[in-house]
């Protein structure tokens, strides 16, 4: 059955998991809970709080799911939840910007899943970039950072950020801009020169001439 649950698209899944069906609900959770993690990571910068944030996010939906009337994609409504939690913790939490990375993070699992099937070579310049990338991330300003996260990592569209952080298009497009600006700012102050900035769109052999230092 795990192998044909596998296949069912998330409104699927859903149906059955609202009619009480935990192995489909399970189903949606192996198949969002990394890109969910990799969000509120690149949100709030630590590996800790992001895990809390991931599993109460799924825990949330669990016991909101037979609410869930797919007004929209179930997909954005974990995200919305996610960006929530991962607010009400940079809210709470009296940190100034963060420009470390925990050492035990694995940037690979922030990648997307085609970059764990591509070669040793790509995957260690992938990991590589992805770190200094992470870094950078911290010394955005909250709102900021989340729509670049949302955009550039998560892949979603102007409107849909605006509908997520509750405001015009016209500023999350501002919040976009100015957020690339001072992340590649950020890098090439790193010492990274004109580096591609998301190499989670096209992993390829050419990622670690992206990682160029100025000389």
């Amino acid at each position: 059955m795990s192998g044909a649950l596998m296949a069912w698209t998330d409104e699927e899944l859903v149906s059955r998991s609202v009619r009480g069906d935990h192995d489909s609900f399970n189903q949606l959770v192996v198949r969002w809970q990394r890109p969910i993690y990799a969000l509120a990571y690149r949100v709030i910068g630590h590996e800790e709080d992001a895990r809390d944030v991931c599993q109460e996010t799924f825990l949330r939906a669990f016991r909101g799911i037979k609410g869930f009337k797919g007004e929209a994609k179930f997909s954005s409504w974990l995200y919305r939840i996610a960006l929530n939690l991962c607010r009400d913790k940079n809210r709470s939490a009296q940190r100034s910007p963060l420009n470390k990375v925990s050492n035990d993070v694995d940037v690979l699992d922030l990648a997307p899943a085609d970059v764990a099937g591509s070669s040793l070579e790509d995957q260690v310049g992938w990991s590589e970039l992805g770190s200094e990338v992470s870094r950078a991330m911290m010394t955005i300003p909250d709102e900021q950072r989340t729509a670049v996260a949302l955009k550039e990592y998560q892949g979603f569209t102007f409107r849909e950020i605006a509908d997520f952080q509750g405001c015009p298009v016209s500023t999350v497009k501002t919040r976009v801009y100015q957020g690339l600006t001072r992340l590649r700012q950020e890098l090439e102050s790193r010492g990274i020169d004109r580096v591609a900035t998301f190499p989670s769109r096209a992993p390829n052999a050419g990622t670690r001439q992206r990682m160029r230092r100025v000389t």
